[in-house]
């Protein structure tokens, strides 16, 4: 529109708040003409997840929506997730976490070549157990606590079996408290219902996240880690998880976790490669983190 004026009888004054509110005029149209950002494609959004591992289930544990699933319904090995079960069903039979158990040779493993910086005759609470399975899944301290059950190590499977049965877990079967037989198998879907139990439990929750504990081996004390380094990045805030490998299984991590607000539980099993379950953990978090800014951006517009 043009602007018939002649400036030059304006007083100066005049001319500049002339001036400036044309110039102001000409912003606020830049604005309202400058396009918003467009939105991104959800279905692209799942695409460009490209996660590594073999089989895959997230649920929003608020209201148990599936976010993304792969071979879901598929059983397989699950190696040291077992170790969960195994302190759900300690914790179930009420045993003292304080009584004392020994380490024998019965809970040594040959077949496996097991490693164990638990040497036999080490003396720890059942406590102290649970913690280094759950923690640095200790093969060892899972097999005493399976040793020294009610009934000993036949009880413990059966209420292992027991515990899979009342959990909804339907394809899941366990023949030892270690997971180092690969006869030890569960779908995706059973093993959210079992991580979802597990983070009910405050032990569980406490031993599971731990960055580190130290015991007592014979004379010496012995430091051991969480075999899962995410428990120490303060990006993430994870509730409960654990860890496994064995041959057959491939790396194995399972987890729940608050990511975006948003309570979930996470399954990745059969993942190739060191890092990959860990990898893989990473970009279901950047994923999520996008997928909460797209609907940010909808819900702005």
């Amino acid at each position: 529109m043009a602007i018939n004026l002649r400036l030059t009888s304006l007083p100066l004054r005049a001319l500049a708040g002339l001036l400036l509110a044309i110039l102001a005029m000409q912003a606020t149209a830049k604005v309202i003409r400058t396009p918003a950002k467009p939105v991104r494609d959800p279905a692209k959004l799942v695409r460009d997840l490209k996660l590594k591992s073999s089989s895959v289930l997230i649920i929003d544990q608020s209201d148990s929506s599936v976010l993304y699933s792969r071979h879901s319904d598929v059983p397989m090995p699950i190696a040291s997730i077992t170790k969960l079960m195994t302190a759900l069903v300690v914790l179930d039979a009420k045993q003292p976490l304080d009584e004392l158990i020994q380490i024998t040779d019965a809970d040594r493993n040959l077949l496996k070549g097991d490693f164990s910086r638990l040497a036999v005759g080490t003396v720890l609470t059942r406590g102290d157990l649970m913690h280094l399975a759950l923690m640095s899944s200790e093969n060892r301290a899972a097999h005493a606590l399976g040793n020294n059950y009610p009934g000993g190590m036949p009880a413990m499977v059966a209420a292992m079996n027991a515990k899979a049965a009342e959990l909804g877990m339907v394809s899941a079967h366990f023949v030892d408290p270690t997971g180092l037989s690969s006869q030890n198998v569960a779908s995706p879907e059973d093993l959210t219902k079992l991580v979802i139990a597990a983070s009910h439990d405050p032990s569980i929750r406490e031993y599971s996240t731990d960055r580190r504990y130290a015991v007592k081996v014979r004379r010496h004390m012995v430091e051991f880690h969480n075999t899962d380094n995410l428990v120490a990045n303060p990006a993430w805030n994870i509730t409960v998880q654990k860890t496994g490998y064995i041959n057959e299984a491939g790396k194995c991590l399972v987890m729940a976790a608050v990511i975006e607000g948003r309570p979930v539980v996470i399954v990745l099993l059969d993942s190739t490669g060191k890092y990959t379950r860990v990898a893989d953990a990473k970009r279901i978090k950047t994923w999520m983190e996008a997928s909460a800014n797209q609907r940010l951006q909808v819900s702005l517009r």
